[in-house]
């Protein structure tokens, strides 16, 4: 049984889904709440935020991260879904510190695998988790940005926030 909690932050609504197991995903934001919800009713997600009273605490330590502060997310993660190669990358890309990015190239010889970038990044589209597992701090070896679920202008604000601790216009 997933539940679902939405909340409000300065970049929009948001939601994270969470199980008895843990954080299985984290829906970045949208302009309205109406948006938001409509994207859970697609899922057929339960709004129930009762369920598990650590979602409380993460969406208030999301809210905290996009306001510019650093914020390490210690949260169970359910990642029963994911294949054992997908969770390699994100365990890798968890490590990335605050403020720092690292390459696609980068990512895959950590992971021993000097030619899989690309297969990193496919890896990295497929992540249930923006922000708590961190893929807006991988870019490409020639320092431009690369693919984010969120799109290209979330990934660069959330790199904005991290290296500024402020919101830019962009």
């Amino acid at each position: 049984m997933c539940c679902v909690m939405v909340f409000e932050t300065c970049l929009g609504w948001m939601a994270v889904v969470g199980s008895s197991f843990g954080l299985q995903r984290v829906i970045l934001p949208h302009s309205s709440k109406s948006a938001i919800l409509e994207q859970i009713s697609r899922n057929s997600w339960s709004l129930d935020d009762n369920r598990f009273p650590e979602l409380s605490g993460l969406a208030e330590d999301i809210r905290h991260y996009l306001e510019g502060e650093e914020v390490v997310f210690h949260y169970r993660l359910d990642l029963m879904a994911a294949t054992e190669f997908q969770k390699r990358v994100w365990c890798v890309v968890k490590q990335i510190p605050y403020s720092q990015t690292r390459s696609y190239l980068w990512v895959a010889g950590v992971l021993g695998l000097p030619g899989g970038a690309r297969a990193v990044g496919q890896a990295l589209a497929r992540n249930p988790l923006p922000i708590i597992v961190p893929c807006h701090r991988v870019i490409n070896s020639d320092g431009t940005l690369g693919g984010f679920s969120g799109g290209v202008e979330l990934k660069r604000r959330l790199l904005q926030i991290e290296s500024s601790g402020a919101i830019h216009s962009l």
